[in-house]
C-alpha cells in the first residue's frame, strides 16, 4: 500500500475517523482521502474496520458512565442493546379522521 496512504490511516486511528483532522495531520486534501475510499478496495476495507475504532472509544466512555451510575447512559444502553430483552421505548399515536361536513351537495363538487 502507498506510503501516503499507511500515513493518513494511521492518522484517521489516531483522530478515531475524522477525516480532516487526519488529513491535516498528514498533509494530504480530504479529495485524496474520499478518492482512494473509492478506488482502492484495501483503503476503503482498512477505514471501514477503523471505524470500529471509534465505536469501542465511545462505548467504552458509555461503560464508564454507566459504572458511575449515569441513569441515561444505563437507560440508553439498554434502549439500544437491550431490545432483545424487551427494553424498547415504544410510541403510540393515535389517528383521526374527520370527514368535512358541506352545507349542500355544490360545495362538496368544488373541494
Amino acid at each position: 500500500m502507498d506510503i501516503r496512504k499507511k500515513k493518513l490511516l494511521e492518522a484517521l486511528e489516531k483522530n478515531l475517523g475524522v477525516v480532516t483532522t487526519a488529513c491535516k495531520m498528514a498533509g494530504l486534501p480530504r479529495s485524496s482521502h474520499y478518492l482512494w475510499v473509492d478506488k482502492d478496495p484495501k483503503y476503503r476495507a482498512a477505514v471501514e474496520e477503523l471505524q470500529g475504532v471509534a465505536i469501542d472509544f465511545v462505548e467504552s466512555k458509555l461503560f464508564k458512565l454507566i459504572e458511575g451510575g449515569s441513569d441515561a447512559a444505563t437507560i440508553f444502553y439498554l434502549k439500544t442493546k437491550g431490545k432483545a430483552r424487551g427494553y424498547v421505548e415504544r410510541q403510540q399515536f393515535e389517528h383521526t379522521f374527520e370527514q368535512p361536513v358541506f352545507a349542500d351537495d355544490s360545495e362538496a363538487d368544488n373541494g
